[in-house]
């Protein structure tokens, strides 16, 4: 942090020769990033955030601490701003999935600009979206339990992260978060505990995010153009694990083509700059699934898996996840144990006698019926 210090007086001095100076010496510029920077160091040695910041924001002085870890480690890990406008950018980024009043006081706190909506947030959407594409989704980290199978998992978006989510939160669960913290202050924790029930049925949920509550969307998403084998096929629990590898406990960037007849959002997957389909495809994880995607380069990494018998490629003619899923739908999948049962069924009608009978009639039953009988 002292290299943080000593890299802002030079520039300091610069400013002081060309601004009005304040009544410690300093261009206003000059003093709004000094304090920042004497926060942190004071805040790397004691681990104490300002003393009057609580009088500011509405967020715990737990999740303030955290709020001022994270700053340190931008400053750490970036030339030092030379602006406030750049100060405030950095602060921004730093903080881009805490309550957006929260963000803002802070940034008014040290006298900084106010970053407009696109600018704030680093993970803002591109100005040119590929063809086809609705909307684009950054998520916050996803949970692994969340993770259904190799080609598809549930999302969630930071509603004060995106602008557009903002803007179409129905003004009924803004006020029922609003109740909600109102009942939780007059510890009427079975109220609030019934509207954070309701707020996760209207599609929304509260999760506590490195100390602080924040809102967000939920997503069902479903990978585009490819298809995983489902968790009771062959292979099914290892797709599902590689997935939970690449994006488990991390964020990811969908890129949104289209809604299914089943209302998840079909998109191109990314996390940490890697395209999640291809890896995916690569590794034998998963299907390519021409019948909904063209793909030329999804059908080579398929043929490349297939070559080098690279995951499910390894089993001795694997099923294919529509097949499996329509002879599910039909009732024709016989496992192993239906077979028996079907088999010693028949040899006890064959062979007669009241107690093989029984027997026959308990296996068709609990077995083949799975428990439900004609």
């Amino acid at each position: 942090m002292g290299n943080i210090l000593r890299s802002l007086q030079p520039r300091q001095q610069q400013q002081q020769e060309e601004e009005p100076l304040d009544p410690h010496g300093l261009a206003p510029a000059a003093a709004a990033i000094a304090a920042l920077t004497c926060d942190l160091s004071s805040f790397e040695s004691s681990s104490m955030v300002p003393e009057g910041l609580g009088q500011h924001v509405t967020s715990s002085q737990k999740a303030q601490i955290n709020w001022y870890k994270c700053i340190l480690e931008a400053y750490r890990n970036t030339t030092p701003p030379r602006t406030p406008a750049e100060a405030a950018q950095l602060v921004a980024t730093a903080l881009n999935w805490i309550p957006r009043v929260d963000l803002e006081a802070i940034l008014e706190f040290y006298n900084f600009p106010i970053p407009t909506s696109e600018a704030a947030f680093s993970n803002q959407l591109p100005t040119a979206l590929p063809d086809g594409v609705q909307f684009v989704l950054n998520t916050l980290p996803v949970n692994a339990k969340c993770i259904g199978d190799g080609d598809g998992f549930t999302a969630y978006v930071a509603v004060m992260d995106d602008p557009r989510e903002s803007a179409n939160v129905p003004q009924k669960v803004y006020e029922m978060v609003t109740e909600r913290t109102q009942a939780r202050i007059r510890r009427d924790y079975d109220r609030a505990d019934t509207l954070r029930s309701t707020i996760d049925e209207a599609g929304y949920k509260i999760i506590i995010r490195s100390g602080s509550e924040i809102l967000a969307r939920k997503y069902r998403i479903r990978m585009r153009g490819i298809d995983a084998p489902e968790l009771k096929m062959p292979y099914g629990k290892e797709s599902k694990d590689a997935l939970v590898k690449l994006i488990g406990g991390k964020s990811t960037r969908i890129y949104v083509y289209e809604q299914d007849q089943f209302g998840r959002y079909v998109g191109d997957i990314y996390c940490d700059s890697v395209f999640i389909q291809e890896q995916m495809l690569k590794n034998g994880h998963a299907w390519y699934f021409k019948n909904y995607d063209s793909r030329r380069e999804f059908s080579e990494w398929e043929k490349k898996a297939r070559a080098a018998c690279q995951g499910l490629w390894a089993l001795n003619n694997p099923e294919k996840p529509w097949d499996w899923r329509r002879d599910e739908r039909n009732g024709r999948h016989i496992t192993t144990e239906k077979m028996f049962a079907k088999v010693a069924w028949l040899g006890a009608l064959l062979l007669g006698g009241r107690y093989l009978k029984k027997l026959a009639s308990f296996l068709w039953e609990k077995i083949v019926m799975g428990g439900h009988a004609d």
